[in-house]
């Protein structure tokens, strides 16, 4: 809690699977090669297992920089591939999770002095962590090296604490839905200032908002946007309504956070509009309940084909959790002949692809040329336009070390491609 590095710092890579074609923009901005993931790199059942037995361990908090969006999807998918329970890391035996991209936005807002905030090239603020690491001196030596960011954050944490000490314990106090739940519900709606990545960078990402409609999703609501007059409304347009989770941490504070006409002018909102458009709110309640039926109208994100993709589909049932810890448990000999009843359809197929990639040797023959089709048809969608991606790359960045990196994927490419008959 005094943010003091304990033990020392570990740096992982971990390798690709033989049916993945990683990003070539990706690459060429961390410089790592799939040659080198190959060779250095742990299978992801390794990964899962230190992050379950090391990293996310009982009473600890999980912090990062756009975490609750980005890594934490990342988190959750592999765990699921991999045979471990998806969320339990995030909230059993004490454990918990932040972000301290939007506490940063927060702070910017409401009590920036004695932190430098930078801008981008068109002069817009940013809070980028390079950015933020480079403004205020912090040790960032390698961007985008999974420690340097890490390192980075830590320093940028131990600045805001150091100078917002109030604000960032608050924010941290309440990270947990429950708190959340008790100064942002429709049970007793208040006025809450609200920092988050969907509003627009001029207004320093933050609002003041109001709860007016559960959201579509458990544990959610609609946050109406004060700077908005229910009267001018166009529900053709952008609607002035955002969902807030209460497990994403959101960066919400009283309105009485607001101090002074200054923090005001910053965010580019006055009192007087919040009151002003709060009443056209209650005097014109049939036009609000037209923004949120047009919210509710949207077509949902269409469903994932691949099974890989539907972890959120459902729950698994209990009745499998002893069948999915046997999978975890057992190593490649074991693998070839377990053939667990799972009730839940997903498990299977996925059983399939975590034995191909991790423990061939565990395949029957059936089995194993039914994982080189899976190869083939995959890669033979994806080839096409990745080969494209690469040539126009090869155009575009010209440096040496981008040329070399380029060469490097293109061979990796070749050495996993499906051979033709």
């Amino acid at each position: 809690m005094d943010l003091k590095p304990i033990g020392k710092p570990v740096n992982l890579l971990v390798k690709l699977s033989e049916d993945i074609l990683p990003s070539p923009e990706a690459l060429l901005v961390t410089g790592i090669t799939p040659q080198k993931v190959a060779a250095d790199g742990i299978s992801e059942p390794e990964f899962a297992k230190f992050l379950n037995e090391e990293v996310f361990l009982p009473n600890t908090t999980t912090v990062g920089f756009n975490n609750i969006r980005f890594d934490d999807e990342f988190i959750r998918h592999l765990l699921w591939r991999n045979f471990y329970d998806p969320y339990e890391w995030a909230y059993s035996d004490g454990r918990s999770r932040w972000d301290m991209l939007d506490v940063s936005r927060l702070v910017r807002a409401l009590r920036p002095d004695g932190i430098n905030w930078p801008v981008d090239k068109n002069g817009k603020p940013t809070n980028n962590l390079e950015a933020l690491a480079k403004i205020n001196k912090l040790e960032h030596i390698h961007s985008h090296d999974a420690l340097s960011d890490v390192e980075a954050l830590i320093a940028l944490t131990r600045l805001i604490k150091s100078r917002r000490p109030e604000m960032f314990q608050y924010l941290f106090d309440i990270r947990s839905k429950k708190e959340i739940a008790r100064l942002v519900n429709l049970d007793e709606p208040q006025l809450f200032v609200y920092a988050s990545g969907r509003y627009d960078s001029d207004n320093e990402k933050t609002t003041v908002a109001l709860p007016v409609a559960p959201g579509r999703r458990e544990g959610t609501l609609l946050a109406y946007d004060m700077r908005a007059d229910i009267t001018e409304v166009n529900t053709g347009e952008q609607l002035p309504v955002k969902e807030l989770a209460y497990n994403r941490c959101p960066a919400v504070l009283p309105l009485n956070a607001i101090k002074d006409e200054k923090t005001w002018r910053r965010i580019n909102l006055d009192l007087k509009t919040v009151q002003s458009n709060l009443k056209k709110l209650q005097d014109n309640r049939g036009l609000l309940d037209q923004v949120i039926a047009t919210w509710n109208d949207r077509p949902d994100w269409p469903a994932a084909e691949d099974v890989e993709g539907q972890l959120y589909d459902s729950f698994t049932p209990d009745a499998d959790k002893s069948k999915i810890f046997a999978v975890r448990s057992a190593n490649a000999e074991d693998l070839a002949d377990l053939h667990p009843s799972f009730i839940d359809e997903r498990l299977p197929e996925l059983l399939f692809r975590y034995k191909a990639r991790n423990f061939p040797q565990s395949l029957s023959e059936a089995e194993a040329e039914k994982w080189e089709e899976y190869r083939a048809a995959k890669l033979g969608r994806e080839l096409p336009g990745y080969m494209n991606r690469l040539a126009q790359l090869a155009i575009s960045s010209t440096s040496t070390d981008s040329q070399f990196l380029l060469e490097e994927i293109q061979l990796w490419v070749e050495s996993i491609a499906p051979i033709s008959d």
